[in-house]
Protein backbone atom coordinates (compact mmCIF):
# COMPACT_ATOMS: atom_id res chain seq x y z
CA UNK A 1 0.00 0.00 0.00
CA UNK A 2 1.37 3.41 -1.03
CA UNK A 3 2.42 5.78 1.83
CA UNK A 4 -0.32 8.83 1.77
CA UNK A 5 0.33 12.36 2.24
CA UNK A 6 0.10 15.94 1.43
CA UNK A 7 1.19 19.01 0.71
CA UNK A 8 1.04 22.44 2.02
CA UNK A 9 2.74 25.86 0.35
CA UNK A 10 3.08 28.95 1.51
CA UNK A 11 3.71 31.82 -1.05
CA UNK A 12 7.17 32.56 -1.75
CA UNK A 13 9.14 31.58 -5.32
CA UNK A 14 9.86 27.66 -3.74
CA UNK A 15 6.14 26.73 -5.03
CA UNK A 16 7.84 25.17 -7.88
CA UNK A 17 10.68 23.65 -6.33
CA UNK A 18 7.67 22.07 -3.91
CA UNK A 19 5.96 20.90 -7.46
CA UNK A 20 8.85 19.37 -8.34
CA UNK A 21 9.47 17.96 -4.96
CA UNK A 22 5.76 16.73 -5.30
CA UNK A 23 6.44 14.75 -9.13
CA UNK A 24 9.46 13.25 -7.32
CA UNK A 25 7.63 11.45 -4.53
CA UNK A 26 5.06 10.23 -6.98
CA UNK A 27 7.49 8.94 -9.01
CA UNK A 28 8.97 7.04 -5.38
CA UNK A 29 5.29 5.29 -5.26
CA UNK A 30 4.08 8.24 -2.56
CA UNK A 31 0.67 9.37 -2.91
CA UNK A 32 0.05 12.32 -2.57
CA UNK A 33 -3.77 13.57 -2.00
CA UNK A 34 -5.45 16.53 -2.44
CA UNK A 35 -4.87 18.73 1.19
CA UNK A 36 -8.15 19.79 2.26
CA UNK A 37 -9.22 16.50 2.55
CA UNK A 38 -6.43 14.57 3.89
CA UNK A 39 -4.50 16.35 6.12
CA UNK A 40 -6.14 15.94 9.12
CA UNK A 41 -6.35 12.49 9.06
CA UNK A 42 -2.13 11.92 8.29
CA UNK A 43 1.65 13.35 7.77
CA UNK A 44 1.97 16.05 5.27
CA UNK A 45 4.86 18.68 4.63
CA UNK A 46 4.48 22.26 4.69
CA UNK A 47 6.88 24.08 2.46
CA UNK A 48 8.12 27.88 3.46
CA UNK A 49 10.72 30.24 2.52
CA UNK A 50 11.16 31.60 5.52
CA UNK A 51 10.60 31.37 9.05
CA UNK A 52 7.88 33.69 10.54
CA UNK A 53 4.86 34.11 13.19
CA UNK A 54 2.42 33.43 10.47
CA UNK A 55 4.09 30.36 9.54
CA UNK A 56 4.35 29.07 12.92
CA UNK A 57 0.67 29.48 13.50
CA UNK A 58 0.28 27.94 10.43
CA UNK A 59 2.24 24.72 10.96
CA UNK A 60 0.00 24.75 14.51
CA UNK A 61 -3.18 24.33 13.00
CA UNK A 62 -1.87 22.01 10.32
CA UNK A 63 -0.34 19.33 12.76
CA UNK A 64 -3.20 20.34 15.25
CA UNK A 65 -0.28 20.93 18.17
CA UNK A 66 1.87 18.29 17.24
CA UNK A 67 -0.86 15.62 17.21
CA UNK A 68 -0.64 14.92 13.54
CA UNK A 69 3.41 14.30 11.69
CA UNK A 70 4.28 17.48 9.64
CA UNK A 71 7.63 18.03 8.34
CA UNK A 72 8.62 21.43 7.74
CA UNK A 73 10.26 21.92 4.84
CA UNK A 74 12.60 25.46 4.18
CA UNK A 75 13.67 26.10 0.96
CA UNK A 76 16.72 28.32 1.92
CA UNK A 77 18.95 27.67 4.70
CA UNK A 78 17.61 28.80 8.47
CA UNK A 79 19.42 29.26 11.86
CA UNK A 80 19.21 27.02 14.91
CA UNK A 81 16.60 29.34 16.81
CA UNK A 82 14.49 29.65 13.93
CA UNK A 83 14.49 25.62 13.80
CA UNK A 84 13.38 25.16 17.42
CA UNK A 85 10.81 27.17 16.48
CA UNK A 86 9.02 25.05 14.14
CA UNK A 87 9.81 22.78 16.11
CA UNK A 88 8.40 24.13 19.09
CA UNK A 89 4.63 24.86 16.72
CA UNK A 90 4.39 21.37 16.21
CA UNK A 91 6.96 20.33 13.38
CA UNK A 92 7.81 16.74 13.74
CA UNK A 93 10.59 17.61 11.75
CA UNK A 94 13.24 20.04 10.04
CA UNK A 95 14.58 19.54 6.68
CA UNK A 96 16.41 22.28 4.43
CA UNK A 97 15.56 21.41 0.55
CA UNK A 98 18.46 22.80 -1.15
CA UNK A 99 18.64 20.58 -3.45
CA UNK A 100 15.23 17.98 -4.93
CA UNK A 101 16.82 14.60 -5.29
CA UNK A 102 18.70 14.70 -1.63
CA UNK A 103 15.45 16.16 -0.53
CA UNK A 104 13.22 13.49 -1.84
CA UNK A 105 15.40 10.91 -0.17
CA UNK A 106 15.08 12.28 3.18
CA UNK A 107 11.48 12.87 2.72
CA UNK A 108 10.98 9.42 1.75
CA UNK A 109 13.04 7.99 5.05
CA UNK A 110 10.63 9.86 7.09
CA UNK A 111 7.22 9.39 5.87
CA UNK A 112 8.17 5.62 5.68
CA UNK A 113 9.38 5.93 9.29
CA UNK A 114 5.93 7.43 10.54
CA UNK A 115 4.00 4.98 8.40
CA UNK A 116 5.39 2.09 10.19
CA UNK A 117 4.92 3.73 13.51
CA UNK A 118 1.10 4.09 13.04
CA UNK A 119 1.18 0.97 11.31
CA UNK A 120 2.19 -0.66 14.92
CA UNK A 121 0.33 2.06 16.74
CA UNK A 122 -2.71 0.53 15.47
CA UNK A 123 -2.01 -2.77 15.87
CA UNK A 124 -3.65 -5.18 18.74
CA UNK A 125 -0.95 -5.61 20.33
CA UNK A 126 0.12 -1.58 21.02
CA UNK A 127 -4.45 -0.70 21.17
CA UNK A 128 -5.05 -3.85 23.54
CA UNK A 129 -2.07 -2.73 25.98
CA UNK A 130 -2.28 0.87 27.14
CA UNK A 131 -5.62 2.42 26.57
CA UNK A 132 -6.45 6.26 26.41
CA UNK A 133 -7.00 8.99 23.96
CA UNK A 134 -5.36 11.80 25.13
CA UNK A 135 -2.19 13.38 23.12
CA UNK A 136 0.18 12.71 26.42
CA UNK A 137 -0.42 8.97 25.94
CA UNK A 138 -0.25 9.12 22.07
CA UNK A 139 2.99 10.72 22.34
CA UNK A 140 4.27 8.29 24.79
CA UNK A 141 3.10 5.50 22.58
CA UNK A 142 4.80 6.57 19.61
CA UNK A 143 7.98 7.48 21.23
CA UNK A 144 8.18 4.08 22.77
CA UNK A 145 6.89 1.87 19.73
CA UNK A 146 10.16 3.64 18.00
CA UNK A 147 12.63 3.50 20.25
CA UNK A 148 11.42 -0.34 20.84
CA UNK A 149 11.43 -1.55 17.24
CA UNK A 150 14.33 0.32 15.12
CA UNK A 151 16.96 0.29 18.76
CA UNK A 152 18.40 -2.50 21.04
CA UNK A 153 18.81 0.64 23.80
CA UNK A 154 18.11 0.34 27.34
CA UNK A 155 14.48 1.97 28.49
CA UNK A 156 13.89 3.69 32.12
CA UNK A 157 10.30 4.00 32.71
CA UNK A 158 9.52 6.10 35.51
CA UNK A 159 6.08 6.71 36.88
CA UNK A 160 3.72 6.57 39.74
CA UNK A 161 2.16 3.41 40.89
CA UNK A 162 -0.68 1.76 38.84
CA UNK A 163 0.08 3.82 35.42
CA UNK A 164 1.34 0.83 33.57
CA UNK A 165 4.99 0.28 34.21
CA UNK A 166 4.69 -3.49 33.88
CA UNK A 167 2.36 -3.06 30.62
CA UNK A 168 4.72 -0.43 28.74
CA UNK A 169 7.77 -2.82 29.50
CA UNK A 170 5.59 -5.87 28.00
CA UNK A 171 4.87 -3.71 25.41
CA UNK A 172 8.41 -2.51 24.37
CA UNK A 173 9.35 -6.42 24.17
CA UNK A 174 6.70 -7.25 21.83
CA UNK A 175 7.58 -4.85 19.66
CA UNK A 176 11.46 -5.62 19.83
CA UNK A 177 12.19 -6.64 16.21
CA UNK A 178 15.73 -8.76 17.00
CA UNK A 179 15.19 -11.97 15.05
CA UNK A 180 14.44 -15.50 16.71
CA UNK A 181 14.06 -12.77 20.20
CA UNK A 182 14.09 -14.79 23.69
CA UNK A 183 11.13 -14.66 26.49
CA UNK A 184 10.42 -11.28 28.94
CA UNK A 185 11.94 -12.26 32.73
CA UNK A 186 10.72 -10.07 34.95
CA UNK A 187 12.71 -9.27 37.82
CA UNK A 188 11.12 -7.38 41.00
CA UNK A 189 13.81 -5.66 42.69
CA UNK A 190 11.58 -4.84 45.54
CA UNK A 191 11.64 -8.72 47.00
CA UNK A 192 14.49 -9.31 46.72
CA UNK A 193 16.19 -11.01 49.72
CA UNK A 194 20.45 -9.60 50.48
CA UNK A 195 21.03 -13.06 50.94
CA UNK A 196 19.57 -14.29 48.27
CA UNK A 197 20.48 -11.37 45.45
CA UNK A 198 23.39 -12.77 44.04
CA UNK A 199 21.79 -16.23 43.27
CA UNK A 200 18.74 -14.47 41.83
CA UNK A 201 20.82 -12.01 38.96
CA UNK A 202 23.70 -14.75 38.79
CA UNK A 203 22.40 -18.19 39.51
CA UNK A 204 24.38 -20.71 41.48
CA UNK A 205 25.80 -24.12 41.20
CA UNK A 206 24.96 -26.92 43.12
CA UNK A 207 26.22 -26.68 47.04
CA UNK A 208 27.80 -23.55 46.39
CA UNK A 209 25.92 -22.37 50.17
CA UNK A 210 23.61 -23.74 52.46
CA UNK A 211 20.45 -25.09 50.85
CA UNK A 212 21.93 -24.84 47.17
CA UNK A 213 20.70 -28.64 46.72
CA UNK A 214 20.83 -27.91 42.93
CA UNK A 215 22.62 -25.43 40.70
CA UNK A 216 19.96 -22.87 38.95
CA UNK A 217 20.23 -20.13 36.70
CA UNK A 218 19.36 -16.31 37.32
CA UNK A 219 17.66 -13.75 35.75
CA UNK A 220 21.02 -12.81 33.22
CA UNK A 221 20.90 -16.63 32.10
CA UNK A 222 17.30 -16.65 31.55
CA UNK A 223 17.00 -12.91 29.62
CA UNK A 224 19.71 -14.29 27.23
CA UNK A 225 18.52 -13.01 24.13
CA UNK A 226 15.52 -11.24 25.24
CA UNK A 227 14.18 -9.07 28.00
CA UNK A 228 15.32 -8.23 31.08
CA UNK A 229 12.75 -6.16 33.09
CA UNK A 230 13.76 -4.64 36.37
CA UNK A 231 11.22 -3.52 38.27
CA UNK A 232 11.35 -1.09 40.97
CA UNK A 233 15.53 -0.90 40.45
CA UNK A 234 15.50 1.83 42.31
CA UNK A 235 15.41 -0.45 45.50
CA UNK A 236 18.75 -2.43 44.42
CA UNK A 237 22.11 -2.02 46.94
CA UNK A 238 25.01 -0.16 46.09
CA UNK A 239 26.54 -3.38 45.67
CA UNK A 240 24.56 -4.76 43.67
CA UNK A 241 24.39 -1.58 41.23
CA UNK A 242 28.10 -2.10 40.95
CA UNK A 243 27.71 -5.98 40.02
CA UNK A 244 24.99 -4.85 37.26
CA UNK A 245 27.28 -2.38 35.89
CA UNK A 246 29.76 -4.68 35.01
CA UNK A 247 27.08 -7.73 33.63
CA UNK A 248 25.77 -4.91 31.44
CA UNK A 249 29.17 -3.29 30.15
CA UNK A 250 30.53 -6.84 29.76
CA UNK A 251 28.03 -8.79 29.04
CA UNK A 252 29.38 -11.46 31.22
CA UNK A 253 28.75 -12.92 34.55
CA UNK A 254 29.52 -15.55 36.85
CA UNK A 255 27.51 -18.22 38.99
CA UNK A 256 27.82 -18.19 42.60
CA UNK A 257 30.04 -20.55 43.65
CA UNK A 258 31.16 -21.32 39.84
CA UNK A 259 34.97 -20.13 38.51
CA UNK A 260 33.44 -20.37 34.76
CA UNK A 261 32.44 -16.85 33.13
CA UNK A 262 28.79 -17.38 30.65
CA UNK A 263 27.95 -14.93 28.06
CA UNK A 264 24.94 -13.13 27.60
CA UNK A 265 22.97 -10.39 26.02
CA UNK A 266 19.36 -9.10 26.23
CA UNK A 267 17.60 -5.82 26.36
CA UNK A 268 17.68 -3.66 29.84
CA UNK A 269 14.04 -1.98 30.80
CA UNK A 270 13.78 -0.92 34.23
CA UNK A 271 11.62 0.95 35.95
CA UNK A 272 10.96 2.95 39.24
CA UNK A 273 8.30 4.71 40.89
CA UNK A 274 11.13 7.00 42.17
CA UNK A 275 13.22 9.91 40.83
CA UNK A 276 16.09 8.07 39.98
CA UNK A 277 18.14 11.17 38.68
CA UNK A 278 17.55 12.61 42.31
CA UNK A 279 18.61 9.10 43.92
CA UNK A 280 21.75 9.81 42.18
CA UNK A 281 22.08 13.18 43.42
CA UNK A 282 21.83 11.83 46.47
CA UNK A 283 24.05 9.21 46.32
CA UNK A 284 22.18 6.19 46.95
CA UNK A 285 22.02 5.26 42.88
CA UNK A 286 25.15 5.15 40.83
CA UNK A 287 25.94 7.35 38.17
CA UNK A 288 27.48 5.29 36.02
CA UNK A 289 24.42 2.47 36.26
CA UNK A 290 21.97 5.45 35.68
CA UNK A 291 23.39 6.31 32.33
CA UNK A 292 23.65 2.79 31.27
CA UNK A 293 19.95 1.88 31.62
CA UNK A 294 19.10 5.54 30.96
CA UNK A 295 19.69 5.39 27.31
CA UNK A 296 15.83 6.28 26.69
CA UNK A 297 13.47 7.72 29.70
CA UNK A 298 9.85 7.64 29.56
CA UNK A 299 8.18 9.25 31.85
CA UNK A 300 4.50 7.69 32.53
CA UNK A 301 2.26 10.49 33.28
CA UNK A 302 -0.83 10.14 36.57
CA UNK A 303 -4.21 9.71 35.89
CA UNK A 304 -5.18 12.85 36.97
CA UNK A 305 -2.71 14.50 34.05
CA UNK A 306 -4.60 12.98 31.15
CA UNK A 307 -8.24 13.25 32.59
CA UNK A 308 -9.26 12.38 28.64
CA UNK A 309 -8.20 8.94 29.22
CA UNK A 310 -10.64 8.30 32.15
CA UNK A 311 -13.98 7.46 30.68
CA UNK A 312 -11.99 5.40 27.57
CA UNK A 313 -9.93 3.41 30.23
CA UNK A 314 -13.37 2.47 32.07
CA UNK A 315 -15.27 1.57 29.05
CA UNK A 316 -12.62 -0.89 28.57
CA UNK A 317 -12.25 -2.74 31.90
CA UNK A 318 -16.30 -2.92 31.86
CA UNK A 319 -15.76 -4.81 28.23
CA UNK A 320 -12.79 -6.70 30.20
CA UNK A 321 -14.60 -7.82 33.00
CA UNK A 322 -17.69 -8.38 31.09
CA UNK A 323 -16.45 -10.87 28.69
CA UNK A 324 -18.64 -12.32 26.26
CA UNK A 325 -21.37 -10.17 27.27
CA UNK A 326 -21.84 -6.65 25.93
CA UNK A 327 -21.01 -4.06 28.37
CA UNK A 328 -22.91 -1.61 30.19
CA UNK A 329 -22.88 2.11 29.69
CA UNK A 330 -21.87 4.92 32.27
CA UNK A 331 -25.08 7.26 32.57
CA UNK A 332 -23.99 11.40 32.50
CA UNK A 333 -24.17 10.91 36.56
CA UNK A 334 -21.69 8.52 37.13
CA UNK A 335 -19.67 9.54 34.11
CA UNK A 336 -19.17 12.70 35.70
CA UNK A 337 -18.30 11.17 39.15
CA UNK A 338 -15.30 9.48 37.54
CA UNK A 339 -14.15 12.56 35.87
CA UNK A 340 -13.91 14.36 39.28
CA UNK A 341 -12.71 11.62 41.85
CA UNK A 342 -9.24 11.23 42.47
CA UNK A 343 -6.89 8.18 41.35
CA UNK A 344 -4.20 7.79 44.19
CA UNK A 345 -3.91 4.48 42.65
CA UNK A 346 -4.05 5.60 39.37
CA UNK A 347 -5.11 3.03 36.35
CA UNK A 348 -4.92 0.10 38.54
CA UNK A 349 -7.22 2.42 40.89
CA UNK A 350 -9.49 3.13 38.26
CA UNK A 351 -10.02 -0.55 37.27
CA UNK A 352 -10.74 -1.21 40.54
CA UNK A 353 -13.72 1.29 40.86
CA UNK A 354 -15.44 -0.11 37.72
CA UNK A 355 -15.39 -3.71 39.19
CA UNK A 356 -16.86 -2.84 42.49
CA UNK A 357 -19.59 -0.74 40.42
CA UNK A 358 -20.41 -3.78 38.02
CA UNK A 359 -20.65 -6.07 41.68
CA UNK A 360 -23.68 -4.09 42.31
CA UNK A 361 -24.98 -3.92 38.66
CA UNK A 362 -28.16 -5.58 37.87
CA UNK A 363 -30.43 -5.37 34.44
CA UNK A 364 -29.57 -4.74 31.28
CA UNK A 365 -29.50 -0.51 31.73
CA UNK A 366 -26.86 1.89 31.99
CA UNK A 367 -24.58 1.92 35.26
CA UNK A 368 -26.23 4.20 37.55
CA UNK A 369 -25.17 6.05 40.76
CA UNK A 370 -26.40 3.20 43.03
CA UNK A 371 -24.13 1.25 41.71
CA UNK A 372 -21.26 2.86 43.52
CA UNK A 373 -20.29 1.41 46.83
CA UNK A 374 -21.17 3.48 49.61
CA UNK A 375 -17.55 3.87 50.54
CA UNK A 376 -17.09 5.61 47.10
CA UNK A 377 -19.63 7.95 47.46
CA UNK A 378 -18.50 11.34 47.65
CA UNK A 379 -17.99 13.11 50.99
CA UNK A 380 -21.40 15.37 50.15
CA UNK A 381 -23.06 15.84 46.51
CA UNK A 382 -21.77 19.25 44.79
CA UNK A 383 -24.17 21.79 43.29
CA UNK A 384 -24.05 22.63 39.65
CA UNK A 385 -21.17 24.54 39.63
CA UNK A 386 -18.69 22.55 41.61
CA UNK A 387 -16.98 21.89 38.44
CA UNK A 388 -15.48 25.37 39.08
CA UNK A 389 -12.07 24.91 40.93
CA UNK A 390 -10.16 27.39 43.24
CA UNK A 391 -7.34 27.77 40.31
CA UNK A 392 -10.57 29.22 37.83
CA UNK A 393 -11.76 31.84 40.52
CA UNK A 394 -8.06 32.81 41.14
CA UNK A 395 -7.45 33.27 37.06
CA UNK A 396 -10.42 35.50 36.93
CA UNK A 397 -9.35 37.59 39.94
CA UNK A 398 -5.90 38.04 38.21
CA UNK A 399 -7.30 39.15 35.02
CA UNK A 400 -9.33 41.41 36.88
CA UNK A 401 -6.64 42.80 38.39
CA UNK A 402 -4.84 43.22 35.71
CA UNK A 403 -7.44 45.33 34.29
CA UNK A 404 -9.04 42.91 31.74
CA UNK A 405 -12.54 43.43 31.06
CA UNK A 406 -15.47 40.86 30.76
CA UNK A 407 -15.66 40.51 27.30
CA UNK A 408 -11.43 40.06 26.80
CA UNK A 409 -11.86 37.69 29.95
CA UNK A 410 -14.81 35.84 28.35
CA UNK A 411 -13.10 35.93 24.79
CA UNK A 412 -10.06 33.93 26.22
CA UNK A 413 -12.07 31.42 28.29
CA UNK A 414 -13.72 30.30 25.10
CA UNK A 415 -10.63 30.14 23.36
CA UNK A 416 -9.10 27.99 25.55
CA UNK A 417 -12.06 25.78 26.27
CA UNK A 418 -11.75 25.36 22.34
CA UNK A 419 -8.67 24.60 22.21
CA UNK A 420 -8.57 22.01 24.63
CA UNK A 421 -11.79 20.70 23.10
CA UNK A 422 -9.92 20.01 19.95
CA UNK A 423 -7.19 19.37 21.03
CA UNK A 424 -8.71 16.31 23.21
CA UNK A 425 -10.40 15.13 19.85
CA UNK A 426 -7.77 15.03 18.46
CA UNK A 427 -8.07 18.13 15.67
CA UNK A 428 -11.56 16.72 15.06
CA UNK A 429 -14.00 19.81 15.02
CA UNK A 430 -16.93 17.67 14.59
CA UNK A 431 -16.46 15.93 18.16
CA UNK A 432 -15.16 18.53 19.72
CA UNK A 433 -18.08 20.31 18.86
CA UNK A 434 -20.37 18.32 20.53
CA UNK A 435 -18.36 18.18 23.43
CA UNK A 436 -18.76 21.93 23.53
CA UNK A 437 -22.35 21.54 23.06
CA UNK A 438 -21.90 23.73 19.44
CA UNK A 439 -22.11 23.07 16.15
CA UNK A 440 -19.26 22.21 13.69
CA UNK A 441 -19.78 25.38 11.40
CA UNK A 442 -19.25 27.45 14.99
CA UNK A 443 -16.00 26.18 15.17
CA UNK A 444 -15.01 26.48 11.60
CA UNK A 445 -16.31 30.07 11.45
CA UNK A 446 -14.36 30.19 14.75
CA UNK A 447 -11.10 28.69 13.27
CA UNK A 448 -11.69 31.19 10.40
CA UNK A 449 -12.27 33.81 12.55
CA UNK A 450 -8.27 33.15 13.88
CA UNK A 451 -6.53 32.74 11.09
CA UNK A 452 -7.68 36.43 9.86
CA UNK A 453 -6.76 37.38 13.53
CA UNK A 454 -3.17 36.24 12.47
CA UNK A 455 -2.56 37.69 8.92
Amino acid sequence: MAIKTWIYWIGGNHEQQAHEIGSLLTQQGIDIQDFDSCHSCGPGMIFSSEVTPEICEQLRELSCNGQIQVLACCCTAISGDAAWRLMEAGASDVLVCKECSMAVYEISARLQRWEDVDRMLNSPTVQGVLMGESHTLKTILRQVVEVAHFTDCSVLIQGESGTGKELLAKLIHARDSRPNKGDLVILDCSTIMPELSGSEFFGHERGAFTGAVAARDGVFALADGGTLFLDEVGELPLTLQAQLLRVIQEHTFKRVGSNAWQRTSFRLVCATNIDLWKQVQRGVFRADLYYRIASFVCHLPPLRERPEDILPLAYYFLKECRLNQEPPVLDAPVQEYLLRREYPGNVRDLKQVVARMLCRFAGQGAITVGCIPPDDRPARTGSRDAWRAADFERTIRVALARGMGLKTISRESEKTAIRIAVDANGGNLQRAAQRLGVTSRTLQLWRAAQRQENK
